[in-house]
């Protein structure tokens, strides 16, 4: 599935000014059947060139995607989408412009490349657009290693009605499930292709198969839901969909006729589920785009402890049949493993070219972007490692506390750590669950939670996060 891009906001200092616009068209899938995504981009480019530009680059995307869901044995849905984004990047000096569009036409690719270079002669400079050095781009990578194509047939939308059924059985022959609000069956491929006028291209596929089921348990007013779910890029890695059909019915069960913790000051165990998005905090934090703005709470921790000693994070984007991984970033620089935090010590900042060019440091690699977007630091395969305690062990050591599964809603402060999120899960007494909680709040300061962290060890390792269950001291919960 492709990934969702965001476009970074406009500001008056440490932002990249660049305009935008896309042009559209007739279906690219139709316009492509003679002209392959290699073909689409470097034709983009020589009409860069031919238009103006002193640099340019190309970024396509092609994705195709099939989603299937049932309900009461019914289909309720079953979609196909197919598609291909073409974004034109072009340099004028130190103005950047940007065009996307969806239409492989020579007609088209000229009227791009035009407006491409119309719009960059209104930009203001930037003294740190430009692309990469051809000595630093990624060369001989070894696209079989990483795994991430399964050229096993496509599965139909008959298969994928069967599975999704499946799912949908399995949580109803669980008593106290009446019903599901989605029980869905999805592949998808996509296709990346980046080229650039000063000598790089390089192209990677993936494939992505998913299941999924949210289970409803209860009536009325006393419904509550939950979900289990499971994605691999090969579909003979998924689990079986009557082992996750019947899981997210135990876990919505399992939340069944919930109370209000009492407030006050508490250990909170935060599940392998949910657990990620604290070090996704961290890992917003270290961007090197955040930093260069000012606004990171960790703007001064480089080279400082932001973790227990016992534990690293550690970045690798070379993992086989692993969601975040890929050869080469959006501006053609190698991915390489890398330590974010190591033994505790933030080693450095997640950086793409112009992040790195305004803090004086080199680019870790670390480029994304969309068609319509302009390059920004993003992390891909992260890994925290060092945790050697089993959930239940946590659960023990916690003693009296509140076991998190969900949270909703969040309020974090960018500039000081600041944290507080709803919150829902399972009161804990004597490291035994008793009760399943709802409507808390939990909330303390990222500075001092990451520093109190307890790692589990029960990290799932097809995941692109590699995060396991952790144990936080001391954390404010209200409650009633």
């Amino acid at each position: 599935m492709l990934a969702i891009m965001l476009k970074r906001a406009l500001a008056l200092c440490y932002r990249v000014y660049y305009l935008s616009y896309k042009i559209d068209g007739p279906k690219m899938m139709q316009a492509s059947k003679h002209d392959s995504s290699d073909d689409i981009a470097f034709q983009l480019l020589s009409a860069a060139k031919k238009a103006g530009a002193d640099d340019a680059d190309v970024l396509v995307a092609e994705g195709v995607s099939t989603n299937v869901e049932v309900r009461n044995a019914t289909l309720e849905l079953a979609e196909r989408s197919e598609g291909i984004d073409l974004g034109l990047r072009v340099f004028l000096g130190k103005k950047q412009a940007i065009v996307s569009g969806s239409d492989g036409r020579p007609e088209t690719i000229a009227a791009m490349a035009e407006r491409a270079i119309a719009m960059a002669k209104e930009a203001p400079d930037d003294p740190y657009c430009g692309l990469a050095q051809p000595e630093d781009f990624a060369k001989d990578w070894d696209i079989a290693a990483y795994d991430l194509y399964d050229s096993s047939q496509e599965p139909d939308a008959d298969h994928l009605q069967r599975e999704a059924c499946k799912l949908e059985a399995a949580a109803l022959e669980c008593k106290g499930i009446e019903q599901t609000s989605n029980a869905s069956a999805s592949y998808s491929k996509s296709a990346v292709f980046l080229a650039t006028s000063n000598g790089f291209s390089g192209s990677y596929q993936r494939t992505s198969h998913g299941l999924s089921c949210v289970a409803i348990a209860g009536t009325g007013l006393g419904m509550e839901r939950d979900y289990d779910y499971d994605d691999r890029i090969h579909g003979r890695d998924l689990r079986p969909a009557e082992e996750i059909g019947r899981r997210a019915a135990e876990r919505a069960l399992a939340r069944l006729n919930p109370e209000k913790p009492r407030s006050g000051v508490f250990p909170v165990l935060f599940d392998e589920r949910v657990a990620s998005s604290l070090i996704g905090h961290l890992i917003n934090a270290v961007s090197g785009a955040s930093v260069a703005r000012g606004s990171s709470w960790l703007r001064n921790h480089l080279n400082q402890q932001v973790l227990p000693a016992s534990l690293s994070l550690v970045e690798d984007p070379t993992r086989p049949r692993t969601s975040g991984s890929r050869p080469f970033d959006a501006e053609g620089l190698p991915k390489r493993p890398r330590h974010i935090v190591k033994d505790g010590i933030l080693q450095g900042w997640t950086l793409d070219l112009s992040s790195a060019r305004k803090l004086g440091m080199a680019s870790t690699g670390n480029a994304a972007r969309s068609a319509g977007s302009l390059p920004s630091p993003q992390v891909g395969n992260v890994t925290l490692g060092g945790g050697a305690k089993t959930r239940a062990e946590l659960l023990s050591d916690m003693g009296t506390g509140l076991l998190v599964t969900s949270m909703i809603g969040s309020t974090i402060n960018p500039n000081t750590g600041d944290y507080s999120r709803g919150a829902a899960g399972h009161w804990v007494e004597n490291g035994e669950i008793v009760s399943a909680v709802s409507e808390c709040t939990i909330a303390g300061n990222l500075k001092d939670m990451l520093l109190r962290m307890i790692a589990g060890n029960d990290a799932q390792v097809h995941l692109s996060r590699r995060v396991p269950s952790v144990l936080i001291e001391g954390m404010h919960i209200a409650g009633q």
